[in-house]
């Protein structure tokens, strides 16, 4: 008689987990990556103006 299906040794759970995880870097960068990437780096508009309060707060000339 066969053991029950609950009984069975998982060995096979790494394997699935490697295949799963090369099929993910295969497919390559996620969109909502991509779209976080094309976002300007530099400090802009407000940022900038925070940048200015807290030089002149520090008593920074310039």
């Amino acid at each position: 008689m066969s053991r029950h299906i609950t009984d069975h040794d998982r060995t096979h759970e790494g394997d699935r987990a490697k295949a799963y995880a090369e099929i993910e870097r295969r497919e390559g960068v996620h969109p909502a990556v991509k779209e976080l990437n094309k976002r300007p780096t530099g400090v802009t508009g407000e940022g900038k103006r925070v940048e200015e309060f807290a030089r002149i707060e520090r008593g920074e000339e310039g």
